[in-house]
């Protein structure tokens, strides 16, 4: 029997092990006067036995490519992954838990990746982290399959995922567990604590699902009914899991806030300081007699696992140089894929987009979308990615489309309807690395992965949202299905690059910008209806990538200038020659990605949108963004309201969106 076996849930309260992590949590949540001590405080036994007997991990290199990956989804709880970062050697001083939740301080009130070392994913928004641990076991799966080699194995890692009550309320978790199910993602493993508390009380008011039978449905093993206390229980759990072959719900039982005399088993204890006099009361009852923030050296030495993952890390370097004796070339694109590089060839598979899009024609921008992925995709095995139940609509499959299921590998994952769930599992794939994840739907259900887009740029993860039928033009479904404020409430999300390209050659020129882009995401809004290619040359071409440009001058100096974007740049282009039939002569500037513009030089924005002209903008959506671009004596030529159910054609003239009347908007802008 190994000493974790001997330690009773009993005994486990005075565990130094745990009474150090528990004395953290409510140190720093007083010295804050705010935070959540009561998860932590619940959680200490769970996270010990993980941390210290089966996470394989090296703190002094948190990047070690087959380190485990551990998510705390309950990202309230995030004094449990700061405590758990410091106590096991991580980059993480006391001066930092210190500053808890402090202004630019590393150990924010969410966990936060990429602010704190050893932190996987931003987690708080709940479920999301669960979602993105069924994203990294199927990225961790796949990569395995694409270098795993017979006698060489350098991948070879597990996941695991703390969440709570309000993670499996939120119906992400449905998506995500019941796709991970069907995957059968073996190398899985989620704690559940179970405690039965939140933020209103008792949870078995309006929580009351029979969890591990709706886990047991999804395809789970599930452990059941597990002493979250009980230190040899949980080690038992967390070995039976790993050997089952299923992703595997530990079901432990907990009581929030444990060892504070009054408020352990009440939401009193979860998210507000115990208050000074609890706090002392609770230290006193788990046998914690040190200064505040004051660990000694024998406890560091019982948590320090810096000589362990040294030698985990040590055993996998020397396994990958045998790889890299026997597969050099594999070992090379390993690392260049880790790396998160682009390949050798992008340059070249770039301009073949380029070409096969100029060839494609007259086509609708998602058909367009579908020859520019087929032309990157050959030099792109990276890509992994998916259509929620509407692939043969957002024509995301390519040559070489090979999905993935529970027993082959491939690099298409079949989401089926789940949109919210879809995103942050592509959230979880960029995290791991290794991949560049891809994900589409129809333009207006990007409201259901609103929350995950928005952590996308919240991380600076290259993820790509592929949003098809992008305005009333999708016609006899109706205004159910036609997006109107979409596009420009996509463009509000910091950091994400929206790109909604007028015909095929742009088309390309948004994927290329998409894949070449390392610090955040990008949506790319495609058409349902064929649009005209336009006329350009090199230098109008290239100019593409500078997100806003001009695509028509005039021959004497113009009047005004006609701004568009996607399908609306052909009608700009439309109302340019009537306009220029009466003498009128126009500007017309394509504004594919509003962002990439905007962090062009004055000067330079200044050559394409010339503040003194008149302007007009065109597109098939929300006009109120557009304002800032044709200022006060401008006018947009837009949609602010739902639209109706009818052929296409005929809702474009109900609505507006003819040549005619942007020829006359803009002939009265002029008369102003």
């Amino acid at each position: 029997m190994n000493q974790i076996q001997k330690i009773t849930a009993a005994d486990s309260l005075s565990w130094p092990v745990t009474a150090a992590l528990r004395a953290l949590a409510i140190d720093a949540v007083e010295a804050a006067k705010s935070g959540h001590p009561g998860a932590p405080m619940g959680m200490a036994e769970m996270a010990a036995v993980l941390w210290r007997q089966h996470l394989r991990h090296d703190p002094a290199d948190p990047k070690w490519p087959d380190r485990d990956r551990f998510v705390l989804s309950n990202g309230h709880a995030s004094m449990l992954i700061y405590g758990l970062l410091h106590l096991t050697g991580y980059d993480l001083p006391m001066s930092e838990i210190k500053r808890f939740r402090q202004l630019h301080s590393k150990t924010a009130g969410h966990p936060e990746v990429g602010v704190t070392v050893g932190v996987e994913t931003t987690t708080g928004p709940l479920g999301q982290g669960f979602a993105n641990a069924v994203g990294m076991a199927i990225a961790e799966k796949t990569l395995a399959a694409q270098f795993n080699r017979p006698g060489h194995t350098i991948v070879d890692h597990r996941t695991f995922v703390f969440l709570g009550d309000g993670c499996l309320m939120e119906g992400i978790s449905h998506e995500a567990a019941s796709l991970a199910g069907r995957l059968k993602l073996g190398k899985l493993v989620a704690l559940y604590d179970d405690n039965g508390i939140s933020i209103d009380g008792k949870v078995e008011e309006w929580f009351a699902d029979d969890t591990p039978a709706r886990f047991e449905s999804y395809g789970w093993n599930v452990i059941r009914n597990v002493d979250g206390h009980h230190p040899g229980a949980i080690d038992a759990a967390i070995t039976a899991a790993l050997a089952s072959g299923k992703p595997s719900l530990i079901c432990c039982k907990t009581v929030i806030g444990r060892g504070a005399p009054t408020k352990q088993g009440t939401e009193n204890s979860h998210g507000a300081p115990l208050g000074p006099e609890e706090a002392a009361q609770a230290k006193a009852v788990f046998g914690w007699s040190h200064p505040p923030f004051e660990v000694p050296a024998d406890v560091y030495a019982m948590w320090d696992q810096r000589p362990r993952g040294a030698g985990l890390h040590a055993d996998w370097t020397a396994r990958f140089e045998a790889y890299r004796q026997a597969f050099p070339d594999l070992a090379a694109e390993f690392e260049r894929r880790v790396a998160g590089d682009l390949p050798k060839g992008f340059t070249e598979a770039a301009a073949r987009a380029v070409t096969e899009a100029k060839a494609a024609g007259n086509v609708a921008s998602r058909k367009a979308g579908q020859v520019v992925l087929s032309a990157f995709a050959p030099d792109f095995p990276e890509l992994l990615g998916g259509s929620a139940d509407l692939t043969h609509s957002n024509l995301t499959n390519f040559k070489g489309t090979l999905p993935i299921t529970r027993d082959e590998a491939g690099n298409t994952i079949l989401f089926g309807v789940r949109e919210f769930g879809m995103s942050a599992i592509a959230n979880g794939i960029a995290l791991h690395g290794g991949f560049i994840p891809f994900v589409a739907t129809f333009l207006v259900f990007s409201d259901y992965a609103r929350n995950a887009i928005r952590m996308s740029a919240l991380m600076g993860q290259r993820v790509v949202y592929v949003f098809t039928h992008d305005s009333i033009a999708l016609g006899e479904d109706g205004p159910t299905h036609q997006p109107v404020e979409h596009v420009e409430s996509l463009r509000l999300i910091p950091n994400l690059d929206v790109w909604r390209p007028a015909d095929a050659v742009e088309t390309a020129y948004a994927w290329r910008a998409a894949l070449a882009r390392r610090d955040g995401p990008t949506a790319i809004i495609l058409s349902r209806q064929t649009l005209p290619a336009q006329p350009r040359d090199a230098a109008t071409e290239t100019a593409i990538a500078n997100g806003g440009y001009v695509l028509s001058e005039p021959a004497t100096a113009p009047a005004a200038v006609l701004v568009a974007t996607g399908s609306e740049v052909a009608l700009a282009v439309a109302a340019r020659d009537l306009l220029a039939a009466g003498n009128i002569p126009v500007r017309v500037v394509s504004i594919p990605c509003r962002e990439a513009f905007e962090r062009l030089a004055p000067a330079d924005q200044a050559k394409v949108i010339d503040r003194s002209l008149p302007h007009v903008a065109v597109e098939a959506g929300a006009t109120r963004g557009w304002q800032a671009v044709v200022g006060f004596a401008g006018a947009v030529v837009g949609i602010d309201r739902f639209g109706e159910s009818g052929p296409e054609k005929d809702l474009l003239a109900h609505f507006g969106f003819t040549p005619q009347r942007v020829a006359d908007t803009v002939k009265t802008v002029l008369s102003r």
